[in-house]
């Protein structure tokens, strides 16, 4: 490469450098293609129209927009900003990185526009999702009396996700005489697949005049995301039949069919297959089956398939991270991305998005603002989903303020984006601030919220008990015609019966056309949290009565229910049912849940007998739980027992002392109080209050314990008190009803 510089700069012309420039280009060589501008600059050669285009595409593949900003100044500088070319690679290279507007303010200042730029931002807009805009941009070109190329109508195709649309554009594709474009009729058979019409796609292909592997490939890919597997694999034997060889691309198309139905058995059939015909080492073939196996949570395969690999670009790099946070593997992603930074390989920006989305799973604030740090520091350009994902981590990690301020420099936010800093406040807790930012998506950038905007601020609602505001949502989710869907309506029922408002979550439940575990496991917590737990255990008998196996949340939500209606006898024996008519192994939680039910009945003493005997590991949380119910039934002795247990555990919690501070409160030992508090106090230990809120018309009260700076705290004494005396008297008076009925 230095010995054809050198020649370059001998012959000292520009029309050299460009003949070397565009070779290296065509060979992906573009590290080289700017070093050769640069040589090509210190021999004071001047650049011309065709040396550019190949510069902004290099910029663009390499991620380097502080060096396309750079070139873009000398496209200006030299006088050549009315190129049409020039003009093209700058549209395509400011798309790249999410910045359109200045993508289409290179086109609005051009002075004079050829098919090239028009379809260049019509392929910009399209490939963004804006599809709207892009028929407008090409209804303009139409008008300006510019004819389309069989290369425009291909640049309509990615951002098209309706068949009338489809339809309507393959008529004008006809009109203009490409109707027998190979490439052109392969593309929309592709199309006619992702918009769910396998039969408008099979039609196409059996009218074409010629057809290729691509063809085959296509309709194959058409297949993949719709009909079942046998299809798929007739469809292969077909294929086959005609003469034709499938290669990786058909082997890819089967893989993704598996992937996306979780068939393993076809997978590994067909990863034979990969094999049999020596495509096990190409690097697309190699990340579409770490995909498939990851898809399917076979960590071990997908690992070895990924170790096996002897050059991982950054796809694989990324598939393998993106994989590993969709099985809540964050920890193992972020090892994975710390061995790829070690390997120099270019980081692309959805690998940076991954690896933030590992960091917010983790809550791994410090990790995510070095990632950030970094990004800062290298000048990457952040695409939106990047940024999307960066707004999610500080949402994630409680730093709301950081997230807000990434949020707003978002140009061009779209309803991920919006999605973001509303689950983020909603999932935080601030339930006003979240609706505040859902006002302002629909208000001022005409977005439609779905199925995941308003879960995240029902489920917010719900933890609020903000009844008025859920209701509302309701009313938007009905007139958005967001239902029938299985997700949103889950969160309305469960939002209905944390808000106490039972009888509409019934109602909600009941006008459910498909119900999934989750939604069941959802009704019978509701009751149970009502302190409904016989409806709870009906309505379990009635989920059984489906005919779907009950999972670890059903049981759990089964024996909360329990708990908290005080069915001792039911619950040990749904306990024991796990195991004996289930063949279920209990968890941590199962466990739990029976000491809890055990200790609110008193029996501490069996309640802690069976945490011996049932639990392997000890459990701080647990033994908490144990120790409450010591102080409330007087069982100092134990209570001690259990103390020397958590402070082993936890030497150095507030909780635990306040706990035992508690204990010894409860029985009178005010000596264990004073120990317990200057035992706490010497080491410098605080407890921070705790604290709860309420909902009342429509506005949120927030109250922390020993505090009286709520500005109605008066009237909220008056109210305890109050309510405090009718209790009491209300307690005195069934006494002496139940003392009547038994000397009756």
């Amino acid at each position: 490469m230095n010995r054809l510089i050198h020649e370059s700069i001998t012959h000292g012309s520009t029309k050299s450098f460009n003949a070397l420039i565009n070779r290296l280009s065509s060979q992906a060589a573009h590290h080289q293609v700017l070093q050769t501008y640069i040589s090509m600059l210190n021999t004071n050669t001047p650049p011309d129209a065709y040396t550019f285009p190949s510069l902004l595409k290099a910029c663009t593949l390499l991620n380097s927009f502080s060096d396309g900003l750079s070139i873009h100044q000398s496209v200006i500088v030299n006088g050549l900003s009315h190129d049409s070319y020039i003009g093209s690679s700058l549209i395509s290279f400011y798309a790249k990185f999410g910045c359109i507007h200045l993508g289409r303010k290179v086109f609005d200042t051009m002075p004079e526009r050829n098919v090239v730029p028009w379809t260049a931002i019509i392929g910009c807009y399209s490939r963004q999702g804006d599809v709207g805009i892009a028929f407008t941009m090409f209804k303009q070109m139409r008008e300006s009396e510019i004819h389309p190329t069989s290369v425009t109508f291909l640049s309509l195709l990615p951002g098209i996700s309706e068949l009338p649309l489809l339809q309507g554009l393959h008529c004008l594709i006809i009109l203009y005489g490409f109707g027998s474009d190979l490439a052109l009729s392969n593309s929309m058979v592709c199309m006619y697949g992702r918009c769910g019409s396998v039969d408008y796609a099979t039609s196409l292909f059996e009218s074409m005049d010629s057809r290729d592997i691509v063809s085959w490939n296509s309709l194959l890919s058409a297949y993949s995301k719709i009909v079942g597997i046998e299809e798929i694999l007739q469809l292969v034997h077909a294929m086959r039949i005609e003469g034709i060889k499938p290669d990786k691309r058909t082997f890819c198309s089967v893989l993704s069919a598996s992937a996306t139905k979780c068939d393993i058995r076809l997978g590994k059939l067909v990863h034979g297959l990969v094999l049999k015909h020596g495509l096990d080492m190409d690097q697309q073939v190699e990340t579409t089956l770490v995909v498939l196996y990851l898809k399917c949570s076979c960590l071990d395969f997908a690992l070895k398939v990924f170790e096996s690999s002897i050059e991982k670009d950054v796809v694989l790099w990324t598939a393998m991270i993106s994989g590993l946070v969709q099985n809540d593997c964050s920890d193992n992603a972020l090892e994975v991305f710390y061995r790829m930074v070690e390997s120099n390989v270019k980081l692309g920006t959805a690998t940076l998005a991954s690896t933030l989305a590992a960091c917010a799973q983790l809550g791994c604030y410090h990790i995510g603002t070095s990632i950030h740090g970094y990004i800062l520091r290298q000048g990457i350009m952040f695409d939106i989903p990047a940024q999307n994902s960066l707004v999610t981590m500080y949402a994630k990690c409680n730093r709301l303020e950081q997230s807000c301020a990434i949020f707003n420099k978002i140009v061009e936010k779209n309803l991920v984006s919006w999605n973001a800093i509303i689950a983020g406040h909603a999932k935080n807790g601030y339930l006003n601030k979240a609706i505040f930012f859902f006002t302002e998506m629909r208000a001022t950038s005409f977005q439609r919220p779905d199925s995941i905007t308003v879960t995240s601020l029902l489920q917010a609602c719900g933890s609020a008990g903000a009844l008025c505001q859920g209701k509302w949502i309701h009313n938007i989710i009905f007139r958005s015609s967001l239902i029938p869907c299985i997700m949103t309506e889950t969160a309305l029922v469960d939002m209905y019966f944390k808000c106490g408002d039972v009888e509409t979550a019934q109602k909600c439940f009941d006008s459910m056309l498909q119900k999934d575990l989750v939604t069941w496991s959802t009704l019978i917590t509701g009751y149970g949290f009502n302190g409904k737990g016989e409806i709870a255990l009906r309505k379990y008998s009635e989920f059984l009565g489906t005919g779907m196996e009950p999972n670890h949340v059903i049981f759990l939500s089964v024996l909360s229910a329990c708990n908290h209606s005080g069915l001792i006898n039911q619950g040990l024996s749904i306990y024991e049912s796990m195991a004996k008519d289930f063949s279920m192994p209990t968890n941590l939680e199962h466990r739990a849940c029976i000491i809890d039910l055990l200790s609110r009945a008193g029996k501490v003493e069996e309640a802690y007998s069976f945490y011996n005997r049932m639990f392997e590991e000890p459990s701080i949380d647990v033994l908490g739980i144990l120790l409450d119910a010591c102080r409330v039934n007087g069982n100092v002795e134990l209570g001690e027992v259990i103390s020397r247990d958590m402070f082993e555990l936890k030497p150095v919690d507030a909780g635990n002392y306040v706990q035992l501070a508690h204990s010894y409160a409860s029985t009178s030992r005010w000596d264990g109080v004073e120990v317990a508090w200057t035992q706490m106090r010497s080491l410098g230990l605080k407890k921070l209050p705790g604290w709860s809120c309420i909902e009342v018309d429509g506005t949120s009260f927030t109250f922390f314990s020993v505090h009286n700076s709520h500005p109605k705290i008066e009237e909220i004494v008056w109210t305890v008190k109050l309510l405090s005396k009718d209790i009491r008297k209300m307690h005195i008076e069934s006494e002496i009803s139940w003392d009547s009925t038994i000397y009756c």
